[in-house]
């Protein structure tokens, strides 16, 4: 198996490939619903002679680096000719030129996770709409979508958080901001944060109206810095916070600000992904309640069977969903023991 990246592929640090090589416990319960490719993965042999693009999310991103070696992984098992280019949370031009760079490498299918639905069918158009296997946003010339079940994910992170702000605070908070990036599209920005929404009401009740925010922040680390930075000033100090992030990334980027003003400890905070960026927070930051884990270290077993069956005339199940889990401080070390390992707690804390 070859793969190929675009001059500007760069994977993130050597620990996050540590993490993704590490071993992971993953309840098997029911997560092969659905999905018939889960528990099995990629075939031995059975990619040779294709050759696929992998529009990757975004190299600083850790989630899109777990997935971008799990898709790597899988390729070589099945003997799949893998071409990779680095798209872009931030810079839309970067997802424009990979679907410029895959019209020209003789492709003959695409695992796309290009973030930016809108511009999806300029990039489709762009490498021909050939066969497609989008991952977590819905592209416009999908075959398959594989990704989470995105109210019922966010609903699960809702639900968690909720738990523990009634059974630590008796459901007490003056206000709940949502971090999220409205270019993912309704389907995945609106259906998780609203379910993330949903789940924290069932427990603590309908939040006040006057008390909920909701930021369009981007998706990233940098750019929750950047926006949220200015606004913790304007919150009168002592009070509680709840964040509701669309992903891990932006709830860090928020926390970093409160930490700044040595505020962390009036966040609570619940989010999407539980991707090893967030695992030391969950087990040393009390105010990291809850996330959902998406299991980005096995989206290959997915996405590459799914697109040689496409490329076989074979037809895949549509939509495919990844396996979720709440995640919270009572059991991330059930769920990611090797968090130990990497993070010793006497280190980390």
């Amino acid at each position: 198996m070859r793969v190929t990246r675009s001059p500007w592929f760069v994977m993130a640090g050597s620990l996050l490939l540590m993490l993704t090589m590490s071993g992971l416990a993953v309840a098997q319960d029911g997560d092969s619903v659905g999905n018939p490719y889960f528990n099995e993965g990629a075939i031995p042999g059975s990619g040779e002679g294709y050759k696929v693009g992998y529009l990757d999310l975004d190299p600083t991103v850790p989630f899109s680096v777990n997935v971008a070696n799990s898709i790597i992984e899988q390729a070589e098992v099945a003997g799949l000719e893998l071409f990779v280019c680095n798209g872009s949370v931030a810079d839309l031009q970067k997802n424009l030129d990979c679907g410029r760079q895959f019209g020209v490498q003789d492709l003959d299918g695409v695992i796309n996770f290009n973030l930016h639905a809108d511009s999806s069918a300029a990039i489709c158009e762009a490498y021909g709409n050939l066969p497609t296997v989008s991952i977590d946003i819905h592209q416009e010339c999908e075959t398959t979508f594989f990704g989470a079940d995105n109210f019922s994910a966010g609903r699960t992170a809702g639900v968690a958080m909720g738990e523990q702000m009634q059974a630590n605070e008796d459901c007490a908070y003056d206000r709940v901001i949502t971090l999220e990036t409205f270019s993912a599209g309704e389907d995945v920005n609106g259906n998780r944060i609203n379910g993330m929404i949903d789940g924290f009401e069932s427990i603590c009740g309908e939040i006040p109206e006057d008390s909920l925010t909701r930021m369009d922040i981007g998706g990233s680390v940098e750019l929750a810095r950047e926006k949220v930075g200015p606004i913790v000033p304007t919150i009168e100090p002592g009070t509680t916070t709840i964040l509701l992030s669309l992903n891990d990334d932006m709830a860090l980027g928020a926390l970093s600000q409160f930490r700044l003003a040595d505020r962390a400890d009036e966040l609570r905070i619940a989010a999407q992904g539980a991707d090893a960026s967030s695992w030391q927070e969950m087990v040393c930051n009390p105010g990291w309640l809850a996330d959902t884990a998406y299991f980005p270290e096995l989206y290959g077993r997915t996405v590459v069977p799914a697109i040689i069956d496409i490329l076989n005339g074979n037809e895949a199940p549509n939509p495919i969903f990844t396996p979720a889990a709440a995640v919270t401080p009572l059991n991330v070390l059930d769920i990611y023991p090797q968090t130990l390992e990497l993070f010793p707690v006497t280190q980390a804390c």
